[in-house]
């Protein structure tokens, strides 16, 4: 044969028809562990003999088997997100081929001879050939993908030798171009499986429930050389012959919200085999609507790539459970397998713990769709050389996973244009598995799929999708459709889902909201999947043996794309990020708010199938962030979908005051589940009783106003210090304080970076990074002091033009802030927005809407402060626990909170604006003995403080480039930008974007020694 065998256009050869993944009593060998290893850099010669029982591997290395090669030293990990790591010139790879050895010895009993048996690779990367005692079993393709080789006639008694040699490139490759990082190796388990004589070769439950009778039918495919029995005691089936058809008059059905399973017995005289069964039928009803078990189920998901900080892809079952528990515990309830089956290991969690599945084939081609005059010119998905290994793709994903009752949902693939060998997947599935319906994004005109699915569009967008008004033809811009009218589109007869929306890299994702609200208006609108569940960092060390999460570009590859790997709703080592509290928030299956009747609360049941009875609700009533009672409440007897209103039994007798008084209803696990304890907190609700007030709070100063005076050089106003010439506070209560500088400017998170929106391009553009003040005038004005201060920076045209009028008395300081742009602030770049999706808006509409879309923006609006390094505790009273903005502060709720200046910090992988807590009325800063600063806002300010200023957070590339300085940079501010998804996807929407504009607003310092008399 070729010594390139690795670049035929076919998936391999020699390997056994593929089969499910079941728990049988055959005998079996784990193979897993250290393998003897040899790696080649550049790739080796097709053979030294190193595949003979005999050969001599005592000077070899020693590999752990799951594992990849790059993360053990040999080569380095690269990440890509579309481009391919080979030069495109299909089915072929450069001769500089990595390529490692692998042999593994392993003894077997005298009772293994001559029995049939076979061999098993959970997952390879990305082309292995495998010999058996010297004998050549077969070579495959698909490296997410299991392959079985026969082995009866080379297994023997005694020593036996298996030998794999695996490349890092072959054809495969152009099949397997997912946006992660390029790692190879035996990265998934090897086992050696007896299969008896008379034994059980395949299994295809087929369970199904009807929703109006609640009964069963089943009927189990088995592959067998002699007659199968069945069992299933709690169903009072004692080995009945499997070939008949069973029906129940009433079963318990499988669901994500109450995965209950039946387990079944198959039996030979040689084997038993251990099958779970749900009960469940997927179906896609006349509307247009996916229904599960008769009801619409909306998909509040999650793409998950397989991913562990230390191992890649290689990710133990534990650390599987604990993801499925953490999504659970966040309200997810489906995953797309983003873009390839996961381990075995996986699927049988989410059957166990209960999420919706979308399964996913192992296929990315999305590296064609640049590199050629035309897009998409030599994709092989329309070329009929790579049909074969299109179908053994789908046919390897099928096969094993078929009896997975969390699978409701097949998928050809992602990103791999469009084409006949689609097609011909989509026409075997169809064939093979009619229970499930078939999605692909790619297929944007619906022809061959069942579901429609698309990637990033804007809520606009989305609207239309919901409201059936897409027109023959029509992809992304309206402009793209034919002739013909909406009533002629067979897409908007289908079920819609976000297949990836929300792009959570970095700081985000923002403006989760618009979309959940979007699928409770419009019944097709299914939900979808975040892009992704989890950052995908490797945890390496600098020169300096500092331990950090690398990313793109931090292993010295020669083409990378740089943190975009980091994007996840946890950060890698799990520690759920604010964008996972948000989302958790934004799909809670409880919606908790205000009764339309004073003393009561409206209880909303978001389950799609569940009733209440599961939860506890729990009240508690607070002012000012002080508990003043709580209690329990009835649990209402509330069916999945409907509403209704509970009184809650509030105290009769108030304590006295004038604060603020919040009534908090929790709804938690009345008992422990398989994936959290009781007492966990599914959703909750809070309601201000008080009235607010309709003009700003003003805080009382007490005693007589300040007086501004000169004094040693400075001017003195009550327990503040300014400096003379320019204004600028210098002390407070004889603590250094200096400040305040405008702040327009915030460290760039990735949304800002990214995307058509590019507002970090813009406030560069502009220089509000970095402004320089002059002190346009200085006015002891009575009881006060008044600064007026114009900051601009360096060659730019524009800037802000800022009064700040000072008042006090010997406790207190008030700044009250007048600030407005001034001089020319150009328009933005085109940016893709609501106009550019709606031909049905008139010419009025189109123009305001541009009009906004490029309107200037500003990263914030507010006020830095340097105060003492030791002033490290933080306690606010407004929104928290965790960071808030404007299009992302769902979770958050008002309370009193303190924690440390380092602990407002969210570790984001690349460093970036982070941390801002939302609606503070008051926070104070204080150091280990109590002394401070207290702030308080009329009524409310945004609050940030961390060790280095923002300049630092920007220049930084990981956590550990970031230094604590001699100060805290505190930033109270009146406003912030909202977060918005630019990276993929919209940018800041425009209800939440922070446009160049005039703002007003005040604060009150005091020195908190001032204030140990009481009166704060």
């Amino acid at each position: 044969m070729s010594t390139r065998y690795f670049e035929d256009f076919s998936p391999g050869y020699g390997f056994a028809a593929p089969r499910a993944a079941f728990a049988s009593d055959a005998a079996r060998l784990d193979l897993n562990g250290d393998w003897a290893f040899r790696f080649s850099p550049t790739g080796l010669p097709e053979s030294d003999g190193f595949e003979l029982p005999n050969f001599d591997d005592a000077g070899w290395d020693r590999l752990p088997v799951p594992s990849h090669w790059q993360l053990h030293g040999y080569g380095r990990p690269a990440y890509l997100n579309i481009a391919y790591p080979i030069p495109v010139d299909p089915p072929f790879v450069p001769d500089e081929n990595p390529t490692g050895d692998y042999r593994r010895v392993f003894e077997l009993s005298a009772s293994w001879a001559g029995a049939p048996a076979a061999v098993r690779f959970e997952g390879v990367d990305s082309c292995a050939r495998v010999w058996l005692n010297g004998i050549e079993l077969g070579v495959s393709r698909g490296s997410r993908l299991p392959v079985e080789y026969d082995v009866t006639a080379a297994l023997r008694p005694g020593r036996n030798v298996l030998a794999v040699r695996v490349h890092q490139y072959s054809s495969g490759t152009y099949l397997e171009d997912q946006d992660t990082w390029r790692m190879s190796g035996i990265f998934r388990d090897v086992t050696l499986l007896a299969r008896p004589a008379g034994g059980i070769h395949d299994v295809f439950v087929h369970a199904d429930y009807d929703a109006v009778s609640t009964g069963g039918r089943l009927r189990v495919e088995v592959a067998a050389d002699t007659p199968v029995r069945v069992s299933i005691p709690r169903l009072g089936v004692v080995d009945a012959p499997v070939e008949q058809e069973f029906t129940f008059d009433s079963v318990r059905p499988w669901s994500a919200e109450d995965p209950f399973r039946y387990e079944a017995v198959l039996a030979t005289d040689s084997e038993r085999v251990r099958v779970q069964i749900g009960f469940r039928t997927v179906a896609i009803d006349a509307a247009g609507v996916l229904t599960v078990n008769g009801r619409r189920v909306l998909l509040r998901g999650v793409n998950r790539h397989e991913f562990d900080p230390e191992h890649g892809r290689a990710v133990g079952r534990e650390t599987m459970r604990r993801d499925v528990e953490l999504m659970k515990q966040h309200n997810i309830n489906a995953v797309r397998t983003s873009h390839y089956p996961p381990h075995p290991w996986f699927l049988e969690l989410c059957d166990e713990l209960g999420l919706w599945v979308v399964l996913e084939c192992d296929l990315e081609t999305h590296g064609f769709e640049y590199v050629d005059r035309r897009p998409w010119e030599r994709n092989p998905s329309d070329d009929p050389r790579w049909q074969a290994a299109y179908l053994d793709r789908i046919r390897r994903t099928v096969e094993r996973d078929k009896n997975h009752p969390s699978v409701i949902i097949w998928s050809l693939g992602n990103e791999a244009g469009d084409g006949q060998n689609l097609e011909a997947m989509a026409a075997w599935l169809r064939r093979r598995d009619p229970s499930r319906p078939i999605h692909y994004e790619g297929d944007r005109l619906g022809r061959y799929t069942d579901v429609y699915g698309e990637m990033y569009r804007t809520p606009a967008s989305v609207k239309r999708i919901g409201q059936g008004r897409l027109r023959p033809g029509e992809t992304f811009y309206p402009a793209d459709a034919g002739a013909g009218e909406p009533a002629d589109e067979p897409r908007n007869r289908m079920p819609f889902l976000f297949t990836e929306f929300a792009h959570a890299m970095g700081n985000g994702p923002g403006g989760l909201t618009e979309y959940l609200e979007l699928c409770d208006r419009y019944p097709r609108l299914q939900g979808g999947f975040v892009w992704e569940w989890i950052d995908q960092g490797l945890r390496t060390t600098d020169a300096r043996g500092r331990e950090f999460f690398g990313y793109g570009g931090d292993f010295g590859e020669e083409l990378h794309d740089g943190n975009f790997i980091c994007d996840g709703l946890v950060l890698p080592d799990r520690t759920p990020s604010p964008g996972l509290a948000e989302y958790r928030k934004v799909i809670e299956p409880v919606r908790i708010g205000a009764g339309t009747k004073p003393g009561t609360v409206s209880i909303e049941n978001r389950y799609d199938f569940l009733d209440l009875a599961h939860l506890r609700l729990t009240w508690s009533l607070s002012q000012d962030g002080t508990r003043i009672a709580d209690g329990v409440l009835a649990t209402p007897e509330l069916a999945a979908g409907e509403r209704t209103e509970v009184p809650v039994p509030l105290p009769v007798a108030m304590p006295r005051g004038t604060g603020e008084r919040w009534l908090g209803v929790r709804a938690e696990l009345a008992e422990g589940t398989g994936w959290a304890p009781r007492g966990h907190r599914v959703a909750w609700g809070q309601i201000r009783l008080d009235a607010e007030a309709s003009a700003p709070t003003r805080v009382r100063l007490v005693g007589p106003p300040a007086t501004a005076t000169l004094a040693g050089g400075q001017i003195a106003l009550g327990p503040a210090r300014f400096d003379r010439h320019t204004g600028a506070l210098v002390s407070l209560g004889g603590h250094p304080l200096r400040g305040p500088r405008l702040a327009l400017w915030r460290a760039p998170t990735d949304n800002d970076r990214a995307g058509a929106q590019r507002d970090a391009e813009y406030w560069q553009a502009r220089g509000l990074h970095r402004l320089r003040d002059r002190t346009v005038s200085l006015d002891l004005a009575g009881e006060g002091l008044s600064v007026v201060v114009r900051s601009a920076a360096a060659a730019s045209g524009c800037g802000y033009l800022t009064t700040y009028r000072w008042d006090g008395d010997e406790r207190r300081v008030r700044v009250r802030v007048r600030t407005e742009p001034v001089g020319h602030w150009p328009e933005r770049g085109d940016v893709f927005g609501e106009a550019m999706v709606d031909p049905d808006l008139s010419p009025q509409r189109y123009a305001e809407l541009v009009r906004r879309d490029k309107a200037p923006s500003l990263g914030r609006i507010g006020l830095r402060w340097l105060v003492p390094a030791d002033w490290s505790r933080v306690s606010w009273f407004g929104a928290g626990p965790g960071e808030a903005y404007p299009d992302s502060r769902r979770a958050a709720w008002t309370d009193r909170f303190e924690t440390t200046v380092d602990r407002l910090q969210t570790p984001y992988v690349r460093p970036q604006e982070n941390g801002n807590r939302a609606d503070v009325r008051w926070a104070e800063l204080t150091d280990a003995a109590g002394s401070g600063l207290r702030v308080e806002g009329e009524p409310v300010f945004n609050l940030a403080a961390r060790r280095w200023d923002d300049h630092q957070l920007a220049a930084a590339r990981h956590q550990i480039d970031l230094v604590a300085g001699p100060s805290i940079h505190l930033y109270t501010d009146h406003a912030v930008q909202g977060l918005g998804t630019a990276a993929v996807g919209p940018g800041v929407l425009p209800q939440h974007r922070l446009e160049v504009r005039a703002a007003e607003f005040s604060l009150v310092l005091a020195p908190l020694s001032a204030l140990r008399d009481g009166t704060r």
